[in-house]
Order: structure tokens, then sequence, then C-alpha cells
């Protein structure tokens, strides 16, 4: 069964840290790349971040450059996607999405149900 998988998900502190996790298995996910989305509450979900298959080589929106970092691990049955994320503030506040696509910058076919974020004092 394929699955993509999200953790990592907390309330923190505006300025504090927090990595997700996202699991992807049940098919060879080591060719696909991998993306980061979220949704904001009452909002459409938004592109934050991908990374190409290999790992050399990603893209950040601009709202979160400097501050969210995408790497990934490629295990022989199930490819590890993390997202670092520093300097939190409020407006990070959202659910964020894990998802894999067979080619870098063309569209995602697999999701997971998301992960919540949020950041408040």
């Amino acid at each position: 069964q394929i699955q993509v998988v999200e953790s990592g998900g907390d309330w923190v502190q505006p300025g504090g840290s927090l990595r997700l996790s996202c699991v992807a298995f049940g098919r060879d996910f080591r060719n696909y790349a991998m993306g980061w989305f979220r949704q904001a509450p009452g909002k459409e979900r938004k592109f934050v971040t991908h990374i190409s298959s290999s790992g050399d080589s990603a893209y950040y929106v601009d709202s979160v450059k400097g501050r969210f970092t995408i790497s990934r691990d490629n295990a022989k049955n199930t490819v590890t996607v993390y997202l670092q994320i520093n300097s939190l503030k409020p407006e990070d506040t959202a659910v964020y999405f894990c998802a894999a696509g067979s080619s870098y910058g063309g569209s995602f076919e697999y999701w997971g149900q998301g992960t919540q974020v949020t950041v408040s004092s």
C-alpha cells in the first residue's frame, strides 16, 4: 500500500524551531521529487518547497527562504523527507502536507494527510 505520512507538527512559540518528517513507502520513491505544501486556516493550500530525487536541488518560496530547509534520506524501501523550520512566525501556522511527484518541477501524485503547526505565544 502506497502511503505518505507526515509527523512532527506541534504548537511552538514565535521564534522557535520545529522539524517535520514525512515517510513515503509502498513503492520506490527514490526517483520521486518530494515537496511540502501548507494550508493556513481559511486559505488555499500553497506550495512551500521541493527537493529533487537525488537531493541535490531544492527550491523555496520567498517567504520561507533562509528559515526552512528541506532534506531527504533515500533508503531502499522508504524515503524520508524532513522540513527544518526555524524562526517560526505566527503566519507559519498551517497544516503542512508532504507530497511526491514523479518529476522535479512537475505535479505531485501522492499526498499525505498533513500535520498541524501552530505558532503562537
